[in-house]
């Protein structure tokens, strides 16, 4: 095999260049190698340490270089939200959560528009978001209309960033169940109270 070259499929450095250029015109060889050292991007290495780029690969430094342009994050955040994402292996494309799910492309658009569903790096969805899109369903079923599910998520939205001001992540769990546990309860008990 020439010397440089990846094997298998994979991308070399000048590839991914070459893929990223038209939509990033600024992108060079030296940022993605800084984006490697920060570690938001972990390309495999040949034999001879030539880098080997994946799809996925390609896929979130696309992501990291739209949220630093588009977005203004900082490399730290972007960092987060990708390890975020890697925590659920299971996340789906957009075709195939519209597949598992039955919606239609315009239905969830507009859940989009509403802030009900939020796809994550690389626009992918996960388990979770397939659930809270099953309980969607349901609910609009039962006869709950979209601006009540928007004073859901703008419940949620309160909540969040109430739990933010806490800063240890163990916290921020424990706390989240237990603002769930409790909004159950003070709903049931308000229902009891009406009937």
């Amino acid at each position: 095999m020439p010397a440089g070259r990846p094997q298998r499929g994979g991308l070399s450095i000048g590839a991914v260049l070459s893929q990223l250029r038209p939509e990033f015109p600024e992108v060079t060889i030296s940022k993605i190698r800084f984006l490697e050292a920060e570690g938001l991007v972990r390309p495999a290495r040949t034999a001879s340490g030539y880098r080997q780029f994946s799809t996925a690969d390609v896929e979130r430094l696309r992501f990291v270089l739209s949220a630093q342009r588009d977005r203004y994050l900082p490399l730290k955040v972007i960092r987060e939200q990708l390890d975020a994402a890697q925590v659920d292996s299971t996340a789906v494309t957009r075709v195939e959560l519209l597949a598992q799910t039955g919606i239609s492309a315009e239905q969830l658009s507009q859940l989009e528009r509403d802030g009900l569903l939020r796809a994550g790096p690389g626009g992918r969805f996960t388990t979770e978001d397939i659930t809270a899109l099953r309980t969607i369903r349901t609910m609009t079923g039962l006869g709950v209309e979209r601006e009540h599910l928007r004073a859901v998520r703008a419940a949620a939205d309160h909540e969040v960033v109430l739990l933010k001001s806490f800063s240890d992540p163990e916290t921020v769990r424990e706390l989240a169940d237990l603002f769930t546990s409790l909004h159950t309860l003070l709903v049931r008990a308000g229902l009891r109270q009406s009937s």
